[in-house]
């Protein structure tokens, strides 16, 4: 039995830091080039982990030899894989990610089998075991299904649909979540006509402002941090770790405001190491806070 539950890719990246993203007709140096662990549900899944919430992992790779390392990878981080997919025949998605001097991102990649995981796939019994779920970018009806799974067995459920979100019907998933996280583009989207029927009048919005911080809506109230100074190395993975922090918090009964600033802290340490998978630890984020304060 796990506390918290994370649904969605896992992917293999290469990241590659170059001089500067390249433009059409132009080239760009590498300077380093690292591989590790990605994607959204397994990064949130390693950073709840490392910050000590006992955390499980609904999403699919292939039997090739990124999915075997990205699955040694978050066994090693202490993330429960009964509920990850391994594909026979089938090759793991891989993201190149471009990182440029200032730490800005630019991805590249194949979707391979992160969403072999449907509708009828999900395991309702270890969904429902769970306290919170945490639904990212996936197949909107296999979304739909976790996030109704996770309703009626009373867990509570977060959704950070991310960068595709104009291209999915994620109405469904989005109208039970308790908490949706989004940057400001991703909130463009949310507020466009497929969504004029939902209300987010009744639950926690999470908006994501990178290094400038965040801002929470909630019914009864708003509260805003401007994040915190720290030079980014890399930010891949920050928005994941910061969505890891918040429902660390959140899950301690801490308040929104004191969540706020813990995710905005998990977010900052993040962007300031290399890779996707460097979301810090609980002491890490502890000392990084108790030294500004």
């Amino acid at each position: 039995m796990v506390t918290v539950l994370t649904a969605g890719h896992v992917n293999w990246d290469v990241t590659l830091r170059v001089d500067r993203l390249p433009e059409a007709d132009d080239e760009a140096t590498i300077q380093s080039r690292h591989q590790g662990g990605g994607g959204s549900a397994g990064n949130v899944a390693a950073g709840l982990s490392g910050l000590g919430v006992e955390t499980g992992l609904i999403g699919s790779v292939g039997d090739d030899d990124n999915g075997l390392l990205a699955r040694r990878e978050l066994e090693a981080a202490g993330v429960s894989l009964e509920g990850v997919r391994v594909v026979d025949g089938a090759n793991t998605a891989v993201k190149y990610l471009l990182v440029d001097e200032a730490g800005e991102v630019a991805i590249l990649g194949n979707d391979g089998v992160n969403e072999a995981v449907g509708p009828d796939d999900v395991d309702e019994e270890y969904v429902a075991a769970a306290d919170h779920v945490h639904l990212t970018g996936q197949r909107p009806e296999t979304a739909a299904a976790i996030a109704r799974t996770a309703r009626e067995s009373g867990a509570t459920v977060s959704f950070d649909p991310g960068r595709r979100l104009a291209d999915r019907e994620y109405g469904e998933p989005l109208a039970i979540a308790d908490v949706v996280f989004a940057n400001d583009r991703e909130c463009a989207a949310l507020l466009e006509d497929e969504y004029a029927g939902s209300s987010f009048d009744d639950r926690i919005v999470v908006v994501k402002h990178g290094r400038d911080g965040a801002e929470l809506h909630a019914p009864n109230g708003s509260f805003v941090h401007p994040g915190f100074d720290v030079e980014d190395v890399d930010t891949a993975g920050s928005g994941d770790a910061f969505a890891a922090g918040f429902i660390a918090m959140t899950l301690n009964g801490d308040d929104l405001e004191r969540a706020l600033e813990y995710a905005n802290a998990c977010g900052a340490l993040t962007a300031s190491g290399n890779g996707a998978r460097s979301a810090p630890t609980a002491d890490e984020v502890s000392d990084f806070l108790n030294a500004r304060f």
